[in-house]
C-alpha cells in the first residue's frame, strides 16, 4: 500500500467512523492533525493508525478533539470587540431581541465574550441579547457549559479579561481557575451543530465565524457561506476571522462595517 493510499485509507476511516467530514478541509490541515497524534501513539504506518481507528473508541474521541479547531481566548483579537461593540450598541438599541451565533464556539470564550462586553457596557441593554454557542465537538461543549478555565503556562486568563472595565464582576477566581459568574452565563446557551452537514440556524443579527475558513478546502467554502447566509437576518452581521476574507463571488452580498477588523453587514 502507498504512503498516499495509506492516508486516503486512514481519511475513510474518519469518514466512517468519526462524526467529522474530512471532505470538506484542506489536505495539508488533515494531514498534520493526524500526524499529530499518530506522533502520540508512537506509529509511522497510516495503515497501522487506521487498524487503531477502528479497534480503539478513546483514540477516536482523541482524533476528533484533535481534527475540531479549539484554538480559542477570551477576546480574541481586541480590535474587533470594539467595532462589534458598537454592533450590539446599535442592535439592542432597537428595542428587540438581539441573537447572536458563535460558531463554531470551541470551549465556549467568544460566547462568554459577548455576553461579558454585553454586560460591561452600560449602552448595549444586555437583557434583549441571547447568545448561541455551537460546536462540532461535544467534549470542546461540555467544557463551554462547565465555564471554568484556567491560568496555564501558555494561557493567561486575567490578561485575555483585560478589555472589561471590571473582570472580577464576571468571573470568580480561585487560584489559576476562573469561573465564569451567573450574569454573562444566562445569556449564552450551547448546542450541538456541524457547520458543514447540520445546515443553517437562526436567523440570527450577528454570526461569528472567525478562523474555520482558513481549514476549509477551496471548493466546499461555497457551501459553508451557503449556511452562514441562510442563518443571518436581513442586513445581519458577519464576522469572520482575522486572516479570512467573504469569498469574491460573495462580496457584492456585503458592506464593510469595518473591513480590515473583518466585519461586514448582510445587504
Amino acid at each position: 500500500m502507498t504512503g498516499e493510499s495509506a492516508f486516503e485509507g486512514v481519511l475513510k476511516q474518519i469518514d466512517d467512523s468519526v462524526p467529522f467530514e474530512p471532505g470538506y478541509y484542506n489536505e495539508s490541515y488533515l494531514d498534520r492533525r493526524i500526524t499529530a497524534r499518530m506522533r502520540r501513539r508512537g506509529m509511522e504506518s497510516h495503515h497501522e493508525y487506521r487498524r487503531l481507528l477502528r479497534e480503539e473508541d478513546a483514540e477516536r474521541e482523541a482524533l476528533m478533539d484533535a481534527l475540531t479547531i479549539n484554538v480559542t481566548e477570551f477576546f480574541r483579537n481586541a480590535e474587533m470587540w470594539e467595532v462589534l461593540r458598537d454592533v450590539l450598541r446599535r442592535l439592542t438599541d432597537e428595542q428587540r431581541r438581539v441573537r447572536v451565533w458563535s460558531a463554531p464556539c470551541a470551549d465556549g470564550r467568544e460566547a462568554y465574550s459577548l455576553a461579558m462586553l454585553a454586560c460591561d457596557d452600560d449602552d448595549v441593554d444586555e437583557a434583549r441579547l441571547e447568545v448561541l454557542g455551537s460546536d462540532i465537538s461535544e467534549g470542546a461543549l461540555d467544557h463551554a457549559r462547565e465555564g471554568v478555565y484556567h491560568t496555564t503556562r501558555t494561557t493567561d486568563i486575567a490578561e485575555e479579561l483585560e478589555p472589561l472595565s471590571e473582570p472580577d464582576r464576571y468571573v470568580d477566581r480561585e487560584g489559576d481557575a476562573f469561573r465564569v459568574r451567573e450574569a454573562p452565563r444566562r445569556l449564552v446557551t450551547f448546542d450541538t451543530h456541524d457547520l458543514i452537514s447540520d445546515g443553517s440556524r437562526g436567523p440570527f443579527d450577528v454570526v461569528l465565524c472567525r478562523n474555520l475558513l482558513i481549514y476549509i478546502d477551496a471548493d466546499h467554502k461555497g457551501s459553508l457561506f451557503d449556511t452562514l447566509e441562510a442563518s443571518l437576518a436581513a442586513s445581519g452581521v458577519l464576522v469572520v476571522g482575522m486572516t479570512e476574507s467573504i469569498p469574491p463571488d460573495r462580496s457584492d452580498g456585503y458592506d464593510p462595517i469595518d473591513k480590515r477588523r473583518r466585519v461586514f453587514r448582510r445587504r
